[in-house]
């Protein structure tokens, strides 16, 4: 039997050396990307999103049936694409402002052409598309979206959306008449 003063720190050493032997071969994982730009393929494994397009409105509806809103309605058109083996419902949406403040989704679709709709479940390998609505100042934003996990656990990607004015309408200019 062995009775040196270097045995115990020779046992912690080989103990330590065994103990962190498994990490030698892990590397940092990179982290996933989580900002995205408009037009770009979103991905909230196992979701996928793409924001298509974006348009401010003064009112919404026909003349028989206007909508007005409280500040301007932005509409954003997006797919939204299932990537895995079960069926995902996806949420109301929500905006962030610059300033952390938020605002979700308005869940009436009246006067909206190709409303994503309330109930979205979307199927395996099935993509929705169609426009969602807000009630927001004029300014850019930050839409936020989910891979559709369960509240409390899902992750959440965001995608840019810079301020860009629209007319609503075609103003007719008229022309010039005889002097």
């Amino acid at each position: 039997m062995l009775t040196s003063p270097a045995l115990p720190s020779l046992c912690l050493l080989t103990l330590a050396l065994v103990a962190g032997l498994p990490l030698a071969g892990c590397k940092k994982q990179t982290p996933e990307q989580i900002d995205f730009k408009m037009g770009e393929r979103v991905t909230a494994t196992p979701m996928t999103y793409n924001v298509v397009q974006t348009a401010w409105r003064t009112q919404l509806g026909d003349i028989f049936k206007v909508r007005v809103p409280e500040r301007r309605f932005l509409l954003i058109t997006l797919s939204a694409t299932n990537g895995g083996g079960h069926p995902v419902s996806v949420p109301f949406l929500t905006l962030e402002g610059p300033n952390r403040e938020e605002y979700k989704e308005l869940e009436n679709g009246d006067g909206i052409d190709n409303w994503f709709g309330l109930l979205r479940e979307v199927a395996p390998a099935e993509t929705k598309q169609g426009n969602v609505v807000f009630d927001v100042p004029l300014g850019s934003y930050r839409l936020r979206l989910t891979d559709g996990g369960e509240p409390g656990t899902e992750k959440f990607v965001w995608v840019e959306i810079p301020l860009r004015i629209d007319t609503d309408s075609t103003v007719d200019m008229p022309l010039p008449g005889p002097k």
